[in-house]
């Protein structure tokens, strides 16, 4: 009976020397025999008449799919039973490309009803309000998908999540909600590293809402106080677009936009999560099936069941997608768009090889558009939460993987990938986790809430970036770049590791990655960001149009014929011998400030590149680099039109550096190129003025340390979060106050006595606040959150007195034990009053000796004549037009070294930074630097008060006395 069934079929099938056909249509039967005349109606019924075909493995066999919309009530499941083979494949191909719909929803038949306010009501059929296999998470009109009831509503332009509150679920807003159970709440992560997602359980009866969830970020840090919203609650439903579903009544609750006629629109909900799966296994694969050019939509979100750890990535994820494959070969997407699914587009997942995406439009997706990850169990030593760490002697030191359940050889080829990660933060274009020889080229990827193209971890490497054009990412979150990377990897954070083989142990897991012929552009973050661990990466003739490239951690890097637009090199946390290689780039700003960078050697070259800056070169010389590059015009052919090609002429030329292609960034297939966008290309910055010709503003220093406070993408090297902020250490002398109290180079302070301090000033003022009572500090160390208190520190106090008080400054002048002075000297020059003045004993209303304006590091020094133990030293300033009492200053104690001669040879030891904003209204100011306890300040002959400018057009301050005790 068998071999008969196998004659029929055959015979029904349409067939010629270049193989079989069968096609389906909407208008089809399935008891036709899936002839052109004579289609069959569902995909399902053609899977099968090509299984019987197909395990003959002697012709090609396609399936021709007419336009028209296949709703699916459940996944298109392809086994290895419906494999083809390489002479004979499998292929489903759409009729016309973009004609053929293939649906995880159902068009709905509605009967509307006004119930108020413009708001309509209907039942919806007893298919999906009498089953618990569907729930309605989504409706299309007219196929475009609506927002949920939600506060606060939908706002197009607003970021993140089209519009956010802190107000989102206080009990003063669930006091509207007669049962929010059933609805979402969606966060940012704090540190805005992707965000969390909730269910709502129900409220109490003080309006506190109850919630289940937040396992959708592998970094735990608590939802974002701010940015958040609730969905899915039937009170919110307040404006035109939003709708609500309630699955106890059936009914579907509709605010139609202005104008709409929903009498004649057509409604789709969604039901199913994945669309097509091809499920098989190492032993048993499914191979050689092509699906070309149909349209998938209509795939449910996945949010709360994103809650796999990728490894020690800031990711969990959600195996699945519009399309699955998981244990297939030579299998083929091509020509297909993913319009508007609810989360991943095409999810590749554990055993795969050769698995090709090319010519695909993905959009408006929920999480991912594209996600190669392996099992974990292929993995050596895997760790899963960031802070697990592991000991040199328990891991394995073979290299590569220990099972083959992981994609390899895989392609993401010619793709238009825009506005994904529209629910899911902790999404990207393209993501590659524990997998092996990913090869992504030719695509346009922007419109991101995150990363364009992650890279998770380094196993397994060997990946290829090509020729993409990557922008307008990170949108919604931070600390992040239009192309990211970790490298968490085994030897990260290995405890007891030989330093000596920390190199060799960064390979064990990753083959060379390469980036090359690209550009990039991230306007919230790094252009490239090479995060944590991430290592063994070859990276060139790529232009970076915004924030350029961050290398933190890591080894052997090898960085070459890079141009950076108003951008260049952000250099954070290196090991002390990395092994990289950077060399022959343009860069047209200077290296922004390294941070914690080691001591030494910063690996074996960063040399013979063009900067367009004397200064830029010359900052970068300060630290070792450069040595041999070379300051010039790189002579652009075109930079309006993005053509970053250098003339014939060009210096850049003769470092070495070689022109490369401007025209093939990007998708290539005429249809998407013509849909693509292109970034915004810079104006050039340093051929419109002079900004990066001007020296670092002056140095600031807290308790004998030098700090900053972290600004731009700087946050990333202590993995805090930007809105918080903090103040570096930048380097911590030993001796002074803050080695003593056991602070560090690196350090990140974010707190005094539980106020926050992200600014220099505000650190100060947090001190100065203080007055001598113990300081409870908050700090960052090593990305771990610390403590302590420091009892012995430095402070200033600041006062302002007018006409009325002039006997208390007599008296406060006349102070019996205030130390004579042997000489007072300048730096440059001074005006007006001669510099004896300021140890006279009385104050004038004049400007003292006062440095002209415009001089940006004035020095005044007094010797003392002899070394002398300082306990308290104050300095006084007269408000001359108004503008001149603010002091702005850093003090120095000067230790003569191994000289006795003034000014030569001599250690500057920093005492505290005096900045008297905000104090400065009175006729006079005076700032008194003292210790905590009444203690020495330390034992000096000289001081030095190197001052700045305090008004906008270069003023310096009006000086008139200074006072040691």
């Amino acid at each position: 009976m068998r071999a008969i069934a196998m004659c029929l079929i055959l015979a029904m099938a349409w067939s010629s020397a270049s193989g079989y056909e069968y096609v389906v249509g909407p208008d089809g039967d399935d008891g036709n025999p899936g002839s052109a005349a004579r289609p069959f109606a569902t995909l399902q019924r053609a899977q099968r008449a090509v299984r019987e075909l197909a395990a003959r493995g002697d012709e090609p066999i396609r399936v021709m799919v007419k336009n028209g919309v296949y709703y699916l009530d459940e996944p298109l499941v392809f086994g290895p039973e419906d494999s083809g083979t390489e002479s004979a494949p499998v292929v489903y191909r759409a009729e016309q490309e973009g004609g053929a719909v293939i649906s995880g929803g159902m068009r709905l038949t509605l009967n509307w009803k006004l119930y108020r306010e413009g708001i309509m009501q209907a039942q919806v059929p007893a298919v999906l309000s009498q089953t618990d296999k569907f729930e309605i998470d989504q409706l299309f009109v007219n196929g475009q998908r609506q927002p949920m009831a939600r506060y606060p509503n939908y706002d197009p332009e607003a970021r993140p999540y089209n519009g956010a509150a802190a107000d989102a679920f206080s009990p003063e807003r669930a006091a509207r909600w007669s049962d929010p159970t059933g609805g979402y709440i969606h966060a940012m992560h704090r540190a805005h590293w992707g965000g969390y997602h909730y269910r709502i359980t129900g409220k109490n009866a003080q309006n506190e809402v109850s919630y289940e969830g937040g396992w959708q970020n592998n970094r735990q840090m608590g939802m974002h106080p701010k940015d958040r919203f609730v969905e899915n609650i039937f009170e919110e439903l307040d404006a035109p677009g939003e709708w609500y579903y309630n699955a106890r009544t059936g009914t579907l609750y509709y605010w139609p936009a202005p104008g709409q006629e929903i009498a004649s629109a057509t409604f789709e909900v969604v039901r199913l999560r994945h669309l097509v799966e091809f499920r098989g296994s190492l032993d048993r694969p499914v191979h050689h099936i092509t699906l070309t050019g149909f349209v998938f939509r209509h795939a449910a979100r996945t949010f709360m069941d994103t809650r796999e750890p990728l490894l020690r990535s800031d990711w969990t994820i959600y195996r699945g997608g519009g399309v699955l494959l998981d244990g297939a070969e030579d299998c083929i997407i091509s020509d297909c768009e993913f319009d508007q699914l609810g989360g991943n587009a095409v999810f590749v997942s554990n055993y795969n090889r050769r698995i090709i995406v090319r010519g695909c439009h993905i959009h408006g997706c929920g999480a991912s558009g594209v996600c190669f990850v392996g099992n974990p169990d292929s993995v050596r030593n895997p760790l899963f939460e960031y802070n697990q760490r592991q000991r040199y002697d328990e891991i394995d030191l073979r290299p590569g993987p220990q099972t083959d359940h992981y994609p390899a050889d895989c392609q993401v080829d010619d793709c238009l990938i825009h506005n994904v990660s529209v629910m899911e933060k902790q999404a990207t274009g393209v993501q590659i986790s524990m997998s092996s020889r990913i090869t992504v080229r030719h695509c346009s990827i922007y419109d991101v809430g995150r990363a364009g193209i992650n890279i998770s971890e380094g196993t397994f490497g060997g990946h290829l970036i090509d020729s993409c054009d990557v922008f307008d990412t990170v949108r919604e979150t931070g600390d992040h770049g239009s192309f990211n990377s970790w490298g968490r990897d085994r030897f990260w954070g290995l405890k007891d590791a030989p330093a000596d083989e920390l190199a060799g142990l960064a390979l064990l897991d990753v083959a060379t990655n390469t980036i090359r012929n690209s550009r990039w552009r991230c306007d919230h973050g790094w252009d490239v960001d090479l995060d944590d661990g991430s290592s063994n990466y070859e990276i060139y003739n790529n232009v970076f149009l915004h924030g350029g490239l961050k290398l933190r951690e890591g080894f052997h890097r090898r960085v070459w014929n890079n141009i950076g637009i108003n951008c260049s090199l952000h250099a954070h946390v290196w090991y002390p011998q990395s092994m990289d290689i950077l060399n022959r780039n343009i860069w047209t700003e200077a290296y922004p400030n390294p941070i914690s960078m080691p001591k030494g050697k910063w690996g074996i070259q960063n040399d013979y590149n063009l900067f367009t800056s004397e200064t830029a070169l010359k900052k970068a010389q300060q630290y070792g680099w450069d040595s041999h590059s070379v300051v010039g015009d790189p002579g652009f052919i075109n930079p309006a039109k993005g053509d970053y090609r250098v003339q014939k002429d060009s210096p850049a030329l003769k470092l070495g550096f070689q022109n490369f292609a401007m025209d093939q960034f990007g998708v290539m297939k005429p249809a998407l190129r013509a849909l693509a966008r292109t970034p915004e290309l810079p104006r050039l910055r340093w051929q419109e003025s002079q900004a990066l010709e001007h020296e670092d503003g002056p140095a600031f220093y807290w308790q004998g340390a030098s700090v900053e406070a972290i600004t731009g993408e700087a946050f990333s090297a202590f993995g805090v979060n930007k809105e918080d902020g903090g103040v570096h250490l930048k380097e911590v002398p030993s001796g002074l106050f803050a080695a003593r109290c056991g602070f560090q180079k690196g350090d990140l302070i974010q707190a005094v006595n539980g106020q926050a301090v992200k600014t220099v000033m505000e650190l100060y003022a947090a001190t100065n606040r203080a007055a001598g009572r113990s300081l409870q500090i908050n700090y960052v160390r090593g990305q771990q959150s610390r403590a302590l208190a420091m009892d012995r520190y430095i402070y200033v106090t600041m006062l302002n007195f007018d006409d009325k008080e002039n006997k208390e400054m007599a008296d406060i002048l006349s102070v019996a034990d205030t130390l004579p002075f042997k000489a007072v000297k300048s730096t440059p020059d001074t005006a007006n009053e001669p510099l004896s003045v300021l140890s006279d004993g009385r104050l004038a209303r004049n400007y003292g000796p006062v440095f002209r304006n415009g001089v940006e590091s004035g020095v005044y020094e007094i010797d003392l004549g002899h070394e002398v133990e300082m306990k308290q030293i104050s300095t006084w300033s007269f408000n001359q037009n108004g503008n001149r009492g603010r002091q702005c200053f850093s003090l120095f104690g000067v230790d003569p070294g191994n000289s006795s001669t003034p000014g030569t040879k001599r250690i500057r030891i920093p005492l505290a930074t005096v900045e008297t904003a905000g104090y400065s209204d009175g006729l006079f100011t005076v700032s008194r630097i003292k210790t905590s306890d009444g203690s020495s300040l330390g034992c000096y002959r000289w001081l030095e008060w190197n001052v700045s400018p305090v008004t906008e057009a270069q003023e310096n301050t009006a000086y008139q006395e200074f006072q040691v005790k």
